[in-house]
């Protein structure tokens, strides 16, 4: 029997959902994807206007529940933005109780009570716990260990990478979606479901970074060694680059919008220089002739700056002393022609790509390669990480991982740690 599985971007600018189906062989397929401009009803990736966005949230639904002909009842939705925090946290157990010094196998029930005594922590009123990620296990000290299960031990430790967010912000997100007809499957944060829909094992493992370029901030997270080991947000997006040009040019921001989608660029180089850009009339005032260049001096350091202020909270926080990886760019500042070429100016690394995702099945007309942009990365990134943590979850039944020791995604752990909360 086919499983449907709904990724829902409730972002500053769009609303974008992707309806993907589990067949029987275990095979996803995008059947459904949709995108409407988000009414006015978000900022800085916030819900401030509930109506407003529970009406773009309907809308969208039901453009993408009629393409891939289903009826859609309930999402999983992401969250991003500064209110999102990661901290590092420890804990460990003997894994004996009864006996502190015996050495005994270490079991599941022993892996939960020690990422259990990790997050025992306090948090301010306001926070709640979205994702307790281990990234590393101890045992008797000896690091290094992805999953303990099976191995002999008398203690076991672990670091957690714990994710907060608003409890207001979470509690809007399910009024609206409740308003709207809708229940919550569950929220995740959106670069981690953006990671999982666009970052490889190897680029895991190896350390790299992941930057959502949306309209009100631009989110970041670093992997390595197949988990996040930082996350950080600027209240600084594309809105920014609008305002600029509506301010240089002496125009409403509405068409300074308009003019960024089609002409806009962060890096030119090339016979693009000179090609021209018609500024429509607007009321009186008379069109006006300008070039892509002219635009591009207007654009670029903005959009160095938002990157630059990025650059400086990683290297600054993170920890993180190489990157082997790759820099992966997504949201819908990825869509700018020349971010990759910004981005390898400013990181000083040839190891820039586009968050782009995956074939997931052909949809009809465009919808087939909108999904695949990097600004679809979140909503995808939701089903494809649902899927995941289910396939899991269906060999844990089927094997007895308890006592395998087999190896699972940092995205796996998150969904077994997250239903402890929701």
């Amino acid at each position: 029997m086919s499983r449907i599985i709904v990724g829902l971007e409730i972002g500053t600018s769009c609303i974008r959902c992707v309806i993907g189906q589990i067949n029987e062989d275990d095979h996803l397929e995008i059947i459904g994807a949709a995108k409407r401009p988000s009414n006015k009803g978000l900022q800085k990736g916030v819900i401030v206007n509930i109506g407003a966005a529970m009406s773009a949230i309907k809308e969208t639904i039901d453009d993408a529940s009629v393409m891939a002909g289903v009826d859609v009842h309930s999402v999983y939705v992401a969250i991003g933005g500064v209110h999102v925090e990661g901290r590092c946290r420890s804990g460990g157990i003997p894994v004996d109780t009864t006996n502190r010094n015996r050495r005994l196998e270490i079991s599941n029930e022993n892996k939960k009570h020690a990422i259990d005594s990790a997050i025992a922590v306090f948090l301010p009123m306001d926070k709640q716990i979205l994702h307790a990620i281990p990234q590393e296990y101890k045992i008797d000290e000896i690091s290094g260990y992805k999953d303990p299960i099976g191995n002999l031990g008398v203690r076991l430790d672990v670091s957690v990478f714990l994710v907060t967010a608003s409890k207001t912000a979470c509690a809007t997100i399910g009024e609206c979606l409740s308003r709207a007809g809708l229940d919550v499957d569950g929220i995740y944060l959106k670069t981690l479901a953006e990671a999982e829909a666009t970052l490889n094992t190897e680029e895991m493992e190896l350390g790299s970074i992941l930057i959502d370029i949306g309209a009100d901030s631009t989110d970041a997270m670093v992997i390595y060694n197949g988990a996040p080991i930082y996350i950080t947000s600027v209240p600084v997006g594309g809105n920014l680059v609008t305002s600029d040009i509506a301010q240089v040019k002496g125009i409403p921001r509405s068409v300074a919008e308009e003019i960024k989608i089609q002409y806009g660029c962060c890096w030119i180089e090339g016979n693009e220089a000179e090609e021209e850009v018609i500024i429509r009339e607007i009321g009186s005032r008379p069109a006006e002739l300008t070039t892509r260049y002219d635009l591009c001096a207007i654009i670029q350091p903005r959009m160095a700056e938002i990157m630059t202020m990025i650059r400086r909270e990683i290297v600054k926080h993170s920890g993180l002393k190489e990157l082997s990886g790759s820099i992966v760019v997504t949201g819908g500042g990825a869509l700018m022609p020349g971010v990759r070429n910004l981005t390898q100016s400013i990181w000083g690394t040839e190891s820039v790509r586009l968050g782009e995702c995956a074939d997931y099945g052909r949809l009809p007309g465009d919808a087939g390669f909108m999904y695949r942009k990097a600004d679809f990365a979140t909503a995808v990134g939701l089903v494809v990480s649902v899927k995941n943590s289910e396939k899991k979850q269906s060999k844990t039944v089927n094997s007895k991982r308890e006592s395998s020791g087999e190896k699972i995604g940092f995205v796996d752990k998150v969904k077994e740690i997250w239903q402890k909360f929701f």
